[in-house]
């Protein structure tokens, strides 16, 4: 096992400068979810020519794709993400996401080539649009992880921790519709939308005091009316809601749905309230497969390494909907800096040869945890066993 590790760490060495190459041509072109054309492409053609076999716009998802090496099982899987954000770039790293997932799998089929190509699969998957509508949640749908055993991808932060506590989030979009006027010689004929949507703002700014300390709500007004003297017959919100669980997460809904049909209820609006996408659901870190990745981060060097993190990690992600199908893990890394994720700092970070480095070595820590699953004896029923139990409520 361990001549495994370190034949797929030096083929991740070899790769190194492709790799950043690849990781830096995503960050000079970003693109947003389900839009991630470029990206597409550049991956795609990258890992057939690195031998893999690769199934483009996987299951209809025109962005999204597969691609595998080996046969037989087990079947692990590694996850890259892509797209960027509004006007900020990849300031979440999704670059470097890309880079991790491409540059684990040539490790690892590394190790199945050519005698071992029979004992096991190792699969690329490209997941579009974390950052909207959750292009996991699609693959899910549409049986992409049926047969895979285990997932696990990592993400670039200021810090290094192996069980980050993403948590449930759920998207409300909210469009309030009342009447025109004028609004300064008949504004009595008007029935103002922008009074419903501050109103449900100021309310829900009020449910705050008290929502538990773990809950959160943020939103904006994307439509408030389109002149001054004119009474705004359309207003719109977008909100996301987030809880620890999917039970707190109903509870939270709830309340939050209250304060916006509350507020149409006294203007007079009517109101419609859609949900664009599933629900993000928490992420449910296999302990087995954190064990086995904090060793090998461990052992390829990081100290400054923590298992489970009490910090400000309060942000939810489509893989938490995959821990809940399959037994998974996401960890964080840093990239040597302090800079947080969503600024236009961090977008500058994420394409430095120090957040490069840390990106490789974070891979080929996913590439050895999944050697190890590969090669050890009863290591994937123990882990699946883990899952059947493991309360995700």
């Amino acid at each position: 096992m361990a001549l495994k590790k370190k034949v797929a760490s030096m083929v991740v060495d070899s790769k190194a400068q492709e790799l950043s190459q690849l990781s830096s041509e995503l960050h000079r072109n970003p693109e947003l979810g389900s839009e991630e054309f470029k990206a597409h492409e550049l991956l795609t053609n990258f890992l057939e020519k690195e031998g893999f076999t690769v199934e483009r716009s996987y299951t209809g998802i025109e962005t999204a794709f597969r691609a595998t090496f080996g046969s037989g099982r087990p079947n692990v899987c590694v996850i890259c993400e892509y797209d960027a954000l509004p006007e900020i770039g990849h300031a979440c790293g999704h670059n470097l996401i890309a880079e991790a997932g491409i540059a684990a799998g040539l490790g690892l089929k590394a190790i199945l080539e050519p005698s071992d190509a029979s004992k096991g699969t190792v699969i690329v998957m490209g997941t579009p649009a974390e950052e909207t509508t959750g292009g996991k949640l699609n693959l899910i749908e549409n049986g992409a992880f049926n047969d895979i055993d285990i997932a696990m991808m990592v993400h670039p932060f200021p810090l290094n921790i192996v069980q980050p506590d993403f948590i449930c989030s759920a998207t409300r979009i909210v469009t309030y519709t009342g009447k025109a006027a004028h609004a300064a010689a008949f504004p009595w004929e008007g029935v103002n939308a922008l009074d419903a949507a501050v109103m449900a703002y100021t309310s829900i700014s009020a449910l705050r005091q008290q929502m538990k300390p773990t809950w959160k709500v943020h939103g904006i007004i994307t439509n408030g009316g389109a002149k001054p003297n004119i009474i705004p017959e359309k207003a719109a919100m977008e909100y996301y809601i987030r809880a620890p669980t999917k039970t707190e997460l109903v509870t939270l809904v709830e309340k939050v749905t209250s304060c916006f049909e509350s507020a149409a209820l006294a203007t007079g609006c009517q109101v419609e309230i859609n949900t664009p996408c599933a629900d993000f659901l928490n992420i449910v870190h296999n302990p087995t497969l954190s064990d086995l990745y904090l060793k090998n981060l461990t052992e390829l060097g990081e100290k400054s390494t923590e298992m489970i993190s009490d910090s400000p990690v309060k942000a939810s992600t489509d893989m938490g909907n995959v821990s809940h199908v399959v037994p998974s893990i996401h960890p964080i890394y840093a990239i040597g800096s302090g800079e947080m994720n969503h600024t236009r700092e961090f977008t500058a970070v994420t394409n430095t040869p120090e957040a490069h480095t840390a990106t490789l070595t974070a891979a080929k820590a996913m590439a050895h945890t999944c050697i190890d699953v590969l090669t050890t004896s009863g290591l994937l029923e123990k882990i699946k066993h883990e899952k059947q139990t493991t309360n995700v409520s």
